[in-house]
């Protein structure tokens, strides 16, 4: 048996039936979104922060949530290679990003809005589309969408 010294790592995306219990049909408002995302950040919404991506269908339906990095209690670094990595390999056609603030504070920082244009910016290369980027708390959200900011 020989071994090629030039295999490749494959990315792997697997699926976990029943985690998230929301309606996942179909995300039909940044409210539905905002529902499935305090439930996929539940465990440490108010500990530290999460950013994540729910990866979506031409129908909008969820594929699937990854998460694309956790930082601190005030921060967390996002590497857009990782987000693309995971769409392309669930042939998602859209998406929404989401991150938690542990401090409860729903208003973006610079950060959120340089790394949303970034991102924005990346995905007219591939033809998927950025739907909505929200922050969550445990008791309410902010929708870059709803409020003009994407």
């Amino acid at each position: 048996m020989t071994t090629n010294i030039f295999d490749i790592a494959e990315v792997s995306i697997s699926y976990k039936f029943g985690r998230i219990t929301a309606d996942r049909n179909k995300i039909k408002s940044s409210q539905c979104a905002s529902i499935i995302a305090r439930e996929a950040a539940a465990d440490h919404i108010e500990h530290y922060e999460c950013f994540y991506i729910m990866m979506l269908n031409n129908a909008n339906q969820v594929l699937g949530i990854s998460r694309i990095s956790q930082g601190g209690i005030t921060g967390t670094l996002v590497d857009v290679r990782l987000i693309f990595q995971n769409l392309l390999k669930a042939n998602a056609t859209a998406f929404l990003m989401f991150h938690n603030h542990p401090s409860g504070t729903l208003k973006p920082s610079e950060a959120d809005k340089i790394i949303t244009k970034k991102i924005k910016e990346a995905t007219q290369f591939f033809d998927i589309k950025l739907l909505d980027h929200l922050i969550i708390t445990s008791e309410d959200y902010l929708s870059f969408a709803d409020e003009g900011l994407l």
